[in-house]
């Protein structure tokens, strides 16, 4: 079956609102790579797939290395672990989809499907967000208040903090899913993106408020992850600023190393988003659209353990460690 083919056989029913005939789609096709060579799409399976797979055993060897060294037993390290665990959910709820659609011909996702996605995708995505604010809270309090951080991190605080994000990530996912799909869409089933992505699936939309629900989603969006970079950003002016005041030049160096994987993430992870939501209309192409959206959804991901493993020095000698232990104990 060809997508064309799968075009004209997706399902819809038809129902009247105020007068007009509009469809309530059963089913919505995702256009993604479609568009593409053919001869490309198994290149890029191959890339995607192995990007993926790199994705889980990194962020599942980062917990496994906390979970066995006790040094690793503290607030920093259990926050990575929630990243990891989110990061790992959130590609779970894209990849797999995106790795099946591109060596198949039929692209057809169910109503439902494609509102667990954005549900889940949504959910994992502002936790990710969340937990990033979070660990930038965490060595701000190590860096500049010291003397308090076992008052202020206690492993109940640090518990409620990662439940909170967790919390506010549902949440957000919920709140956006149901706004979204409470829409009634009509004419094309095409989304024009490889997964279900809530500005392609807004341009779907029919009815009188379809503009005002747009504006909603964007501003509940943009807000939270504003207000998130914001925190980041007044949380590292005052890290810097205590790191100045340090008189040695290895004294300062020793204290900037402990946040330096974390702001890389950060950064890494902003300048991706920021590349795909803020681009000129101008440069908007069927292809670089596409590619752009893998780099937010594969290729961060697949930097974050990376990072996290050759910038973070204590977490790296621990998985060098632990990898010699178990697998070549000769060497070590």
């Amino acid at each position: 079956m060809t997508f064309s083919s799968t075009l004209k056989n997706s399902r819809f029913n038809t129902v009247s609102t105020l007068g007009q005939n509009y469809s309530t789609m059963s089913e919505f096709i995702l256009f993604g790579f479609s568009a593409f060579p053919q001869q490309l799409l198994p290149i890029l399976f191959l890339l995607y797939l192995l990007m993926y797979l790199f994705t889980l055993l990194g962020n599942l060897l980062i917990m496994a290395t906390v979970w066995i060294e006790y040094r690793l037993h503290t607030p920093m390290y259990l926050f990575l672990c929630a990243l990891s665990i989110s990061e790992i959910l959130f590609t779970v709820a894209i990849t797999p989809r995106m790795l099946a659609d591109l060596l198949s011909t039929h692209h057809s996702i169910t109503f439902l499907a494609c509102a667990s996605q954005m549900f889940f995708s949504f959910t994992f995505g502002f936790t990710h967000s969340f937990l990033l604010m979070v660990m930038g809270y965490d060595r701000y309090v190590a860096i500049c208040h010291p003397l308090h951080y076992n008052m202020f991190m206690s492993p109940r605080g640090c518990a409620r903090l990662v439940a909170w994000t967790w919390a506010g990530g549902s949440v957000m996912g919920m709140m956006v899913t149901m706004i979204v799909f409470h829409l009634t869409f009509c004419g094309s089933t095409v989304i024009q993106h490889f997964a279900c992505h809530v500005l392609s699936l807004l341009k779907l939309a029919c009815g009188n408020n379809t503009s005002s629900v747009i504006m909603g989603v964007m501003l509940v969006c943009v807000t939270a992850l504003v207000g998130c970079l914001f925190l980041l950003i007044l949380s590292y002016i005052f890290i810097v600023a205590a790191i100045l005041r340090i008189s040695s030049a290895e004294g300062r160096h020793k204290t900037f190393s402990t946040c330096a994987s974390h702001l890389t993430v950060v950064v890494v992870h902003y300048s991706f988003a920021s590349i795909i939501y803020l681009k000129p209309k101008g440069l908007h192409s069927m292809y670089s659209d596409t590619l752009m959206a893998t780099t937010y959804t594969v290729f961060t991901p697949f930097l974050s353990p990376i990072i996290f493993s050759l910038r973070n020095k204590e977490l790296k000698n621990a998985i060098h460690k632990n990898f010699c232990r178990k697998f070549c104990p000769l060497s070590s």
